[in-house]
């Protein structure tokens, strides 16, 4: 033992507090073990002894008088703890706690203090040899290891105990021209590059984190800072001009922002949320034809009712009937034999229109064209906007033939409207032609607008072209008629020139080819305020105009009927009329003949109109109405319909016999007016400046 002493001295940990003065240093074991023997095995010179050991009893020892340590009791071989590793050459020397207020002392001392000073060298204590701290609070003093082996610095009195055990001693104080050094302060290094490496995983606009798809994905602008695509790309376009960053307030724009595809990147797994949405838009596509399909149903099932209504009371008529005059007379053709077919001659016995239903449109008024969308079952009815602060322009109003209510506004234009029109395909797409200078194309399934076209010049009418629904045509201020392909998105493909004098175009109308007939010609047909044009369609885009023998002046709308080639041409009242009158024209078409020096040659057929029937209306008309000629649903003849503004009502006419069939009255002057076939049914809607009114043919 005394060889052993003389090779490794032991190693005893001794503070001593600033207060104390001169005192005595007290002296903690580096190690809980029962007997040296046991210390000095598994020496390992990388792994120093934890001072956290040296620690850990005065967590456990009871208080003792203030300023004397309390020595702790020996625990038996049953108690032993594993033997801790120490230095080579040194040996742990166990020591009595010291007092209670020693160790307050030590949990107010601040973080380096002073370290214990030794003879000739000095060890700062930490939780292991290494230079990394632990987190957390650092140690309340500074501990230093005794004086290694061969120094003649005397050492502490000790008493070993037979046990193993070393009594706790005290040490001199050292000479005051040593400096200790300072143990260095650990910092808790971790919670700033976890605030740090939040901070970098967020959107400095919406604190949200980065997504790796979609529109809140990665991305910078020149300056470097990073943010959210859908949120810089937003603060930007708030800012307009003067547009900068928001984190370092350099200059930027729109075309600055680039995305980014990071190496590695910590970004939300929103490919279930994208998947959701796409889930949501096919539901939402399926439930939107399952409402198509569910007012399909209501509108068939109504029909069936009504017929069921009308079957059974035709039933108990007859059975009335038979009662009353017995079976014989019936099968010889009674009183009632001639009745149901009498009333499908013509229009006089055939039936007539009944009042249905009064729909309130637009409080302020404002309204102008109608129009039948077939597919969806409702009619449109142009208006300005109902929430001008909010959403100002004009629009459309959808109105259910179902139920005869007005279900939704649909935006589309910045002016008035002043022209509706639906193709042959049944596609629910709606072309408008508004005074803003534009031609817009709807999808009135999704209640947005698919293609816009500027026309330069506020646009009067438009039509589709019934023979190729690629091609529209509208009709401008200035006389002229602009011809677009709908697969080109940039511009018209052909302006149609006046022959005369440029006055607005109120009306378009396309009539398709037949194979034979009278008219075979296919082409546009084109109302202006000065006189009306055919525009035959050739092969391709070629158009070769006919100017049709109308009045000079006067004119104010054209409407085709294309089934039997007729077209109504209203004049307004006059010097030499003056009241309004509609007159139906029977559109004809004869070879032309070209004098020439060896006589009239024939080059090509002339298209132009002879009239009919004149219709007289009153002798008020300040607004530019539209009217209609279609055939009667008695069948066999026409009804022609006008707005007149004298007696503010519609007039119905026979087009055969030119007689008056019925007056409808309303309560503004009528603009315009939409006939209309539902299920079978046959209806007539008329449009003033608030109201529409829908009657129905019985």
């Amino acid at each position: 033992m005394e060889a052993m002493d003389m090779d490794e001295e032991p190693v005893v940990v001794a503070v001593r507090g600033p207060d104390l003065g001169g005192g005595p240093r007290f002296l903690f074991p580096l190690s809980d073990s029962e007997s040296s023997p046991e210390l000095e095995t598994g020496l390992d010179e990388e792994e120093p002894p934890p001072i956290m050991s040296t620690w850990a009893f005065n967590q456990r020892s009871a208080p003792g008088q203030r300023g004397e340590p309390r020595p702790r009791a020996a625990r038996g071989p049953a108690a032993t703890q594993p033997p801790r590793r120490t230095r080579r050459g040194l040996r742990a020397s166990q020591t009595a706690p010291p007092s209670r207020a020693f160790l307050d002392f030590l949990l107010r001392a601040p973080a380096a203090s002073e370290a214990l000073q030794g003879s000739g060298s000095s060890t700062d204590i930490s939780g292991s040899d290494t230079e990394e701290q632990a987190p957390g609070p650092s140690l309340g003093a500074s501990a230093a290891l005794g004086p290694p082996a061969g120094s003649t610095e005397p050492s502490a009195p000790t008493n070993e105990t037979p046990g193993g055990r070393v009594q706790l001693g005290t040490v001199a104080p050292p000479p005051a021209t040593v400096t200790p050094p300072c143990v260095p302060v650990a910092t808790p290094s971790f919670q700033l590059s976890q605030s740090e490496e939040g901070e970098g995983d967020t959107c400095p606009i919406c604190f949200e984190l980065w997504a790796a798809a979609g529109e809140h994905r990665l991305a910078t602008l020149r300056c470097g800072h990073l943010f959210g695509h859908a949120c810089i790309k937003r603060w930007l376009k708030g800012q307009g001009q003067a547009a900068k960053c928001p984190q370092c307030n350099k200059k930027a724009k729109r075309s600055d922002i680039v995305l980014l595809y990071a190496r590695k990147l910590r970004a939300v797994d929103n490919s279930e949320q994208e998947a959701m949405k796409k889930s949501l838009a096919e539901e939402q596509t399926l439930r939107r034809k399952a409402e198509l399909e569910s007012a399909q149903c209501r509108m068939q099932l109504q029909v069936v009712t009504e017929e069921c209504g009308k079957l059974r009371k035709q039933v108990q008529d007859i059975r009335t009937l038979m009662s009353q005059a017995g079976g014989a007379s019936w099968s010889t053709g009674g009183p009632s034999t001639g009745g149901p077919s009498q009333r499908a001659e013509g229009p006089r016995g055939g039936g007539h229109y009944t009042f249905s239903k009064g729909v309130l449109v637009s409080q302020a008024g404002g309204c102008r064209v109608l129009a039948f969308c077939g597919p969806l079952g409702c009619l449109l009815a142009s208006q300005p906007s109902p929430q001008a602060t909010l959403v100002p322009g004009y629009g459309v109003k959808k109105i259910s033939t179902v139920n005869m209510k007005a279900s939704q506004y649909v935006p589309i234009h910045s002016k008035q409207i002043r022209g509706l029109a639906f193709n042959r395909q049944d596609d629910s797409l709606m072309l408008s032609a508004s005074l803003d200078n534009t031609l817009k194309i709807t999808s009135l399934l999704t209640n947005t607008v698919v293609q816009t076209y500027n026309a330069g010049k506020p646009v009067w009418s438009c039509c589709w072209s019934l023979d190729n629904s690629n091609y529209v045509y509208a009709g401008l201020l200035n006389g002229s008629v602009l011809v677009y392909d709908t697969r080109d998105t940039s511009t018209h493909v052909q302006e149609l020139l006046p022959l005369g004098a440029r006055s607005p175009v109120p009306s378009l109308s396309y009539i398709p080819r037949v194979g034979s007939g009278p008219f075979p010609c296919g082409g546009l047909l084109a109302g202006s305020l000065e006189g009306g044009y055919f525009w035959e369609q050739l092969e391709g885009n070629t158009y070769q105009p006919h100017q049709l023998p109308l009045e000079a002046a006067g004119c104010i709308d054209i409407q085709v009927e294309t089934a039997s080639r007729h077209c109504l041409v209203t004049y307004r009242p006059g010097r030499s009329n003056p009241s309004l009158r509609c007159v139906l024209m029977e559109l004809t078409c004869a070879p032309q003949l070209v004098s020439s020096q060896q006589g009239p040659t024939q080059q090509g057929p002339a298209c132009s109109c002879s009239p009919v029937q004149t219709f007289n209306a009153g002798s008020s008309c300040k607004l530019l109405t539209r009217n209609a000629v279609f055939p009667s649903p008695a069948g066999g003849a026409m009804l022609v319909c006008a707005g007149d503004e004298a007696s503010n009502s519609t007039m119905v006419w026979d087009a055969l016999s030119g007689a008056l069939i019925q007056k409808l009255p309303a309560d503004l002057p009528v603009l315009d007016i939409c006939p209309l076939e539902v299920n079978g049914e046959h209806y007539l809607a008329s449009l003033t400046e608030k109201m529409l009114k829908v009657y129905k043919w019985e």
